[in-house]
């Protein structure tokens, strides 16, 4: 094997790079520096964060090991959007993790976290299923560890067994469609199995419920949504954020390649009357449920159920305008919900508090805070001019513009539930805003530099991407020139 293939993974070695000067920084360093791991950790993924942005090389398209690693500009700017998102997890978890009692174990928070980026960069890139699994399991087992990360916390460990339970579940069933796959095509590329099924096995049709089956339990799909809400409420705060916008939309963008590259050409018809059940149920449930919680983090599970039924319209539409709506809708939604939790944790942090009931009245004490939620739930709900309603708007123009009479029916049911969606968001707003108390729950406190400048990240975004379609624009014309994403024009 030629080793020098390794030099076409520019993202994944300036990653492991990152990760590797964190280790040894966190083995060896004087325990004299508070701060410093948190500081490194932040300034170091910033510069990978930029690098994916201006680096010339990361641009070109190439393929390497036999066809099993594909990158082009269309997977740069992918994982320059979960890059994103992991910065501003990282800021906005400084607070949590130069805690006291994270003092000694925020090293392994870092890693851990970083080490899950690796293996989703892994699945986004990946051509052939040996390579997606071993992305798919490095992004998953890490997660288990942080999700239990508040070990003396009881809700914590049970968020924790739930996860690592349904992730292993999920992953047996994905591997169980996948031998099925290989069984019946010989092959684990992805471009070898999509030409075999032109053959019309009807086997086949049985391992892509059971592939969509073990994704759906990935991407909290109704009826794979069960451990959801109770891994959300238990790990901390900022794992949480994590797992509901990151992971999700590496999940939602591995997805699209599968349904599309490998099983969309020949079995359109029937995986996609699968997915319009799905997306129904994800939508409506996700709405329903959310209107009980009191509990904000049970708050924003439910909602980021919902929020994955409406990115998976963009799998929907299968097409380059499909794949850029999906790109600008996952970048719209990490500033939204990243913002939401922003505010969510820098209120835990101080007193301890996570009820909708604690909000009440919360404009008269911390009115920025009140802001920039208040947004947030605007972003989320797609109120305009918010970024969150152009997103809604792109991805549901791009799922009906095949222009059958049932995609037209999927989107009028989105629609419907976007307004029961508005009603619950609109609920805490109502609390912050409205609602009379004779004294707000929560004191009016300052929010460390960390948090503050979180927020103001995500706010930026969410004002930003409202005003300037130039994002979307570029982001679909980057599909449209690297149609071997969607078509798989690489092959072994």
């Amino acid at each position: 094997m030629d080793y020098s293939q390794f030099l076409a993974m520019h993202q994944e070695i300036g990653l492991l790079l990152v990760i590797l000067i964190v280790f040894l920084f966190d083995t060896f360093s004087s325990r004299q520096i508070p701060r410093g791991l948190s500081m490194l950790s932040i300034v170091l993924f910033a510069v990978l964060t930029v690098f994916g942005f201006v680096c010339p090389v990361c641009n070109e398209s190439v393929s390497a090991f036999g066809g099993m690693y594909v990158a082009t500009p269309t997977m740069t700017a992918i994982k320059n959007i979960l890059n994103v998102g992991v910065l501003i997890v990282l800021i906005q978890s400084v607070s949590w993790a130069d805690s006291e009692h994270m003092r000694i174990r925020r090293g392994e928070f870092y890693e851990l976290l970083l080490i899950t980026l690796l293996g989703m960069y892994f699945m986004i890139s990946a051509r052939h299923f040996l390579l997606f699994i071993i992305g798919l399991e490095t992004a998953s087992l890490p997660l288990a560890a942080l999700v239990a990360f508040d070990k003396n916390r009881y809700e914590s460990h049970e968020a924790a067994v739930k996860y690592i339970l349904t992730a292993v579940f999920s992953s047996a069933v994905f591997m169980m469609g996948l031998s099925f796959v290989y069984g019946l095509s010989g092959t684990l590329y992805f471009a070898d199995i999509a030409a075999s099924m032109a053959q019309g096995r009807a086997m086949l049709i049985v391992a892509v419920a059971f592939v969509i089956a073990g994704m759906g339990f990935k991407l909290s799909l109704v009826p794979f949504h069960m451990w959801t809400a109770d891994t959300y409420q238990g790990a901390p705060t900022a794992i949480t954020s994590y797992l509901s916008v990151i992971s999700k939309g590496a999940a939602a963008f591995a997805f699209f390649v599968i349904m599309v590259q490998v099983f969309g050409p020949y079995y359109g018809r029937i995986w996609e009357w699968m997915l319009y059940a799905l997306i129904i149920l994800t939508i409506t449930v996700g709405n329903l449920f959310a209107l009980r919680q009191k509990n904000m983090k049970r708050f924003l599970a439910f909602s980021s159920i919902s929020q994955a039924g409406y990115i998976m319209l963009g799998v929907i539409a299968g097409s380059a305008q499909g794949l850029g709506s999906l790109m600008y809708y996952v970048l719209v939604y990490i500033f939204s919900n990243l913002a939401a939790f922003g505010v969510i944790s820098a209120i835990e942090n101080k007193t301890g508090r996570v009820d909708m009931d604690d909000y009440n009245n919360l404009y008269s004490t911390n009115p920025r805070l009140s802001f920039a939620m208040m947004l947030a739930m605007f972003s989320l709900a797609g109120i305009p001019p918010f970024a969150g309603f152009f997103s809604k708007f792109f991805i549901f123009s791009a799922a009906v513009q095949p222009g059958t009479p049932e995609l037209y029916v999927l989107v009028l049911i989105a629609l419907i539930n976007t307004i029961i969606s508005l009603y619950y968001y609109l609920l805490v707003v109502k609390a912050m805003f409205i609602h009379n108390t004779e004294a707000a729950v929560v004191p009016s406190f300052r929010s460390s530099a960390s948090e503050r400048l979180g927020l103001v990240i995500c706010v930026a975004g969410i004002m930003l991407l409202g005003v300037v379609s130039l994002f979307y624009s570029d982001l679909v014309t980057t599909s449209m020139e690297n149609p071997q994403y969607i078509f798989g024009l690489f092959a072994n």
